[in-house]
Order: C-alpha cells, then structure tokens, then sequence
C-alpha cells in the first residue's frame, strides 16, 4: 500500500538538500562558466534537469527501502549510508562550484561514487527495485567524475 505522505517526504529529503546546496553554491556559477571544460560538456542548463530527476530518483528508492518488510536492523543501516553518501553529495557542490578547489572535489566524488556504490549493495539486499532506480545515480556520478577531473587539469 503507498504510503503517500512518507513517500512526498522521502522524495523531499533530496530535493532539499540539491536545493540548499545548489544555493549556497550559487555564486560560482558565473565563474563556471568562464572555465575550460572538457569535450563531451553538456551545457549548463542540463544539470538542474538532471539533479532533480536524479534526486526524486533517490527518494522513490529511499522511500522502498524504508517502508519494505526487511529487518529493521538492516534497513537502519542502508539509510544511514543513504543519508550520509546525501551528506557527501551536498558538500561535493560546495566544494567545486563555491570554492572552486577543483582537483579536491575529483576525489571527493570518488568518495561520493563509492558511497553511491556501497548504498546500491545495501538496497538490493533489500528491495531490488530501489537499487535499480539507484542506476542513473552512479551513472551520472560517473560522467560527473571525467567532467570535475577535465576541469581541474584543464584550468590548474
């Protein structure tokens, strides 16, 4: 049974923090644009489209894990990775676009990819269907690594 309010908030957690990351890093947006960025870049407009569909993604796959039937135990545990590989994700924007410390944010996304990574595990041992819907997520992490990396040795 859908569980309608729990759902909205799962699917909110994320927008939220896309959103308040987006805007503390609002600034270096400008200075982004100015950068040499490497081929395959897609435009700027892209990246907001894609974050939100990537966010509700996440809380469609959060709110399964939450509501599924698996020991408790263990669905504590896949959601505490969730929300701390979230906690990673919000400063990766913070890091890159508002302190511009390009290179630092490349490895900081390799965490972020291995945290991703590692809640994918854990979600499948739960719902199958969560981890699925974890797929665009890692995928789009991945492109994000070759384009933070193109930045920092395009602009040292």
């Amino acid at each position: 049974m859908l569980k309608t309010k729990k759902l909205a908030a799962n699917i909110a957690v994320p927008l939220l923090v896309g959103g308040v990351s987006a805007f503390i890093s609002r600034s270096g947006m400008q200075n982004f644009e100015k950068l040499a960025k490497p081929p395959l870049s897609p435009p700027a407009a892209l990246f907001p489209a894609v974050w939100t569909i990537l966010f509700v993604l996440m809380g469609i796959a959060s709110y399964l894990v939450a509501v599924s039937d698996a020991d408790e135990k263990q669905t504590d545990n896949a959601l505490t990775v969730y929300a701390l590989q979230l906690g990673v994700n919000f400063l990766w924007s913070i890091f890159f676009f508002k302190f511009g410390w390009y290179l630092f944010s490349f490895f900081w996304l390799i965490l972020l990819w291995a945290m991703i990574l590692y809640t994918i595990i854990l979600f499948s041992r739960i719902s199958k269907k969560a981890a699925y819907l974890l797929i665009p997520y890692i995928v789009w992490v991945s492109f994000a690594g070759y384009l933070n990396l193109g930045v920092a040795l395009l602009n040292r």
